[in-house]
């Protein structure tokens, strides 16, 4: 059987700002175009974009609830991109040279007792993804209704900020695809790990406050997964409306 392609999200800015597209073309080996590119590191990071790091170093949702309500805005041609925030109003920057107007814009949002925002810098390998290797999130909106049942509220999807969300299929299908080639428009990929969920969840991403108790209803089935992470293993484009199954 086979599901299609609702959605496709793409973080420019680690944990600041989720962008909505209709359409990306996946390479062998690497992590959607422009996903993650940029990450905000903390006073207590020793990132510099030189390597991959843990998800730990930056700023981030799941420590900073009011970031959650970032939406971006990516400009591709001149790598300017545009933030914007219910309570903060629309900040247009670059953030290879203008990092500090970011840092200056969002800075309160992050909590007195967390690490502050201090530079944002850019990835030179895969990007800041939260898998150690260069991974694209495939989402099942089967399981994503399952998780709403158990919470007993609707739930937004960008909740979950992940890439590629599908519909058609049976709710948890997707752990059973680990290690296995699934094709997703016409590139393919292995999913390799589910992907292990936190407070970030919990967020609300039009408000940035914590509304929901989502990894107790994971819980219930005696995880706190939700979504997996896979490996471009043959360069393909992925649309909306694409069909995805195994391969």
């Amino acid at each position: 059987m086979t599901g299609r392609i609702t959605q496709i999200f793409r973080h420019p800015i680690k944990s600041h700002g989720l962008q909505t597209v209709a359409r990306v073309s996946l390479e062998e080996g690497h992590m959607m175009p422009w996903d993650r590119v940029w990450g905000v590191a903390h006073e207590a990071s020793e990132a510099d974009g030189s390597k991959w790091v843990s998800c730990a170093n930056f700023s981030r949702v799941s420590k900073a609830p009011g970031l959650s309500a970032i939406t971006a805005d990516l400009d591709e041609a001149t790598e300017t991109v545009t933030l914007t925030h219910p309570e903060l109003g629309s900040l247009t920057f670059q953030p290879d040279h203008e990092g500090d107007k970011l840092i200056a814009w969002a800075g309160g949002l992050i909590p007195e007792n967390r690490a502050a925002s201090a530079r944002v810098i850019r990835g030179t390998g895969q990007g800041f993804s939260d898998s150690d290797f260069p991974s694209v999130t495939l989402c099942n909106m089967s399981s994503h209704r399952a998780v709403e049942q158990r919470v007993g509220q609707e739930l937004s999807i960008k909740r979950w900020r992940g890439n590629f969300w599908f519909d058609g299929l049976a709710p948890w299908e997707e752990f059973d695809w680990i290690d296995r080639e699934v094709r997703i428009g016409t590139a393919i990929v292995i999913p390799r790990e589910r992907t292990d969920r936190c407070l970030a969840t919990h967020n609300n991403p039009d408000t940035g406050t914590r509304d929901a108790n989502v990894l107790g209803a994971l819980d219930s089935w005696g995880h706190r997964d939700f979504s997996v992470r896979a490996e471009v293993v043959q360069a393909g484009d992925v649309a909306v409306g694409d069909t995805i199954g195994r391969a």
